[in-house]
């Protein structure tokens, strides 16, 4: 780009001028009866408010021009947005040889070499002292199984834990006082910090009951690529009246009279036919009086009531004919799903009926929908036709076609075109609908008195308004529970949208935070914008120095599966840009703490915020030996 002529310079002073004209016009009108506010708030808030009238602008060519004359550009404002503008026009003053003035802000402007400060004081309130060697916190979400194995709780502790998180969805407060005894106990012995977020579950739309299938069991033998049998399916059979279970592994396990089962002997055979009329026979392979081990070459449906026929062999012969034969007990019914194809219509129920797959004819033509309940039918009073819906996590999308008194009507849009299996329990989301549900539910309430004796902090799950927030912090000061902290877990579009309110709103209080949860954001919001979003949320969050906490599938398949995928380990090293990141539960959990560990240690010397750090690069050293 040319120099900038004295014309061009001046047009670009007046354009910061105004702007910064704005700033402090909305820090009047956003923090006009925000008497409340902390005081250690008071100044972050007016620097988010200068911070969201800069962005109500779109000012890349004015950052091109400011970078050709080698200024800041003003793409790491977040944190003293004022005294970055104004030192940009003090410049530009000089270089005009006339100096400008910008209008006063109602308090002193946050400086440079402050921001950072303040957002680290807030973070420290909330999580606690930074550990040692590293500037961002590891939060760990607890299994049922901490609230008994002390030692997976010391070595989350000894790897890198520094908050443990317990849903309160799940479990009950003798497993959460379990979770918690055990830390205080691995605190003491490693004199490590490490706070306790409690989450509260709030209010969840999910699928209802759906009806049980036929009480069927299948078994088949092992084969291999050209059909050949392998190895045999094991079934064990044990008594109906006293169930015993197997010592070695059994693809299933049936019920059947102790009488029969105690005729048996190694080396029987029973034969029978099973429910789709084919003939089968199990091979005994070990007996024990109540129970025996059998070989299944072919496969077979098992169902109750099946009959089995000892075949005559051998040096024994049974004497009497009803002793040859016998038959199953009862089965366990087959858990069913709705299988749901793009085009397909899906009736989602007001009434707490048990849902149903789709009715198909002979020619496998749906000739009725499958149905299902939901747990929460407020939260259909006030949805539209023409609104999306989600399910199960956005693996299935739909869209509103009618809305009836008892059943709404969904035209599935969203899924593999052989289908998707949709289950009872699962999520649905609602993005556009206007959901007029409370916050917080009466098991919230209940918990909270839980949390504010045993915990430091509160996460606070489908917050949406000013007024949820304000809800929750009175009833904190009614529980005597003014100083936990507090995390707004960002989970709907609504609280994304609402977002800078929601923190002015907590500013009430000392430790207060932002969770992103990216998992429900990206099915609110649509995946495609997860990017943009979590970065709008970083952003504001920096300019009201809040601390953030990156969660949602962080190390997923590590802490599952033993072994992360390579996207997941960019992911987790982008969380170096929060304050805070969140791994969820895992058989591999201890792992997974250890590995983030390492690489928010290695990549903070690489990146801090979204500023990178000039450290020297490894291939620069080897030019430099090489040369």
């Amino acid at each position: 780009m040319h120099d900038l002529n004295q014309e061009e310079l001046r047009q670009l002073a007046e354009k910061l001028t105004t702007i910064c004209s704005e700033m402090v016009a909305l820090e009047s009108s956003l923090l006009e009866g925000q008497k409340s506010l902390h005081d250690g708030h008071r100044r972050s808030a007016q620097n988010l408010a200068h911070y969201l009238a800069l962005r109500r602008h779109d000012i890349r060519e004015t950052q091109a021009q400011l970078a050709a004359l080698g200024l800041s550009s003003l793409g790491r404002t977040e944190g003293h947005v004022m005294n970055t503008v104004q030192a940009v026009l003090n410049i530009l003053g000089n270089l005009t040889g006339a100096p400008i003035k910008s209008p006063p802000s109602q308090e002193r402007t946050v400086q440079i070499s402050e921001g950072a400060q303040l957002l680290e004081n807030n973070t420290e309130a909330l999580l606690g002292p930074r550990p040692a060697n590293r500037n961002v916190r590891i939060m760990a979400t607890m299994p049922s199984e901490a609230s008994w194995d002390y030692a997976l709780v010391r070595d989350l502790l000894v790897n890198g834990m520094n908050c443990m998180r317990i849903n309160c969805a799940h479990d009950n407060e003798e497993v959460w006082s379990g979770m918690i005894r055990n830390l205080q106990k691995a605190r003491e012995e490693t004199k490590k910090d490490c706070r306790i977020l409690m989450d509260l579950a709030g209010p969840k739309l999910r699928t209802g009951p759906i009806e049980p299938g036929p009480a069927v069991i299948k078994c088949r033998p092992k084969r291999n690529d050209l059909g050949r049998v392998i190895a045999p399916a094991h079934v064990w059979l044990t008594s109906g009246e006293k169930l015993e279970p197997s010592a070695l592994p059994a693809d299933a396990c049936l019920p059947i009279h102790a009488r029969f089962l105690s005729r048996l002997r190694r080396g029987d055979t029973l034969a029978f036919q099973d429910a789709r009329g084919s003939r089968r026979s199990l091979k005994v392979v070990s007996a024990t009086k109540n129970a025996c081990y059998c070989t299944l070459s072919r496969t077979a449906y098992f169902v109750p009531d099946m009959e089995f026929r000892l075949k005559p062999g051998g040096k024994r012969e049974p004497s009497r004919a009803s002793e040859l034969r016998s038959r199953l007990g009862s089965l366990p019914r087959k858990t069913q799903t709705l299988l749901l194809k793009p085009g397909d219509t899906l009736l989602l129920s007001r009434s707490p009926d048990v849902g149903r797959p789709a009715k198909v004819d002979k020619q496998n033509r749906i000739v009725d929908p499958a149905k299902i309940g939901v747990t929460m039918p407020e939260f259909l009073d006030h949805v539209k036709p023409g609104e999306p819906v989600w399910f199960d996590d956005g693996r299935i999308g739909g869209i509103i076609r009618s809305v009836g008194s008892d059943v709404l009507e969904v035209e599935i849009t969203q899924a593999r075109a052989s289908g998707e299996k949709l289950g009872a329990g699962k999520g649905i989301n609602l993005p556009e609908s206007e959901l007029r549900v409370p916050s917080l539910t009466e098991a919230d309430r209940n918990a909270l008195k839980f949390i504010v004796k045993n915990a430091d902090l509160v996460g606070y799950s489908f917050v949406r308004t000013e007024g949820d927030v304000r809800q929750l912090l009175t009833l904190l000061s009614e529980l005597e529970g003014e100083s936990l902290g507090v995390i707004l877990k960002i989970e709907t579009r609504k609280a994304f949208e609402n977002l800078p309110r929601l923190i002015l709103a907590a500013m009430r209080t000392r430790a207060i935070g932002i969770m992103i949860a990216r998992g429900d954001l990206a099915v609110e919001c649509g995946y495609q914008r997860l990017a943009e979003i979590q970065e709008e949320i970083l952003w504001i969050c920096e300019a009201a120095h809040i601390p953030v906490i990156w969660a949602t599938q962080v190390l997923e398949s590590l802490a599952k599966n033993g072994m992360p995928s390579r996207s997941e380990i960019t992911d987790a090293a982008m969380g170096e840009r929060a304050e805070c990141v969140m791994l969820n539960k895992g058989p591999y959990a201890v792992s997974a703490v250890k590995i983030l560990d390492d690489i928010l240690k290695r990549m903070q010397a690489h990146q801090e915020k979204k500023s990178s750090m000039l450290r020297q690069l490894h291939l620069a050293s080897s030019f430099a030996n090489a040369s």
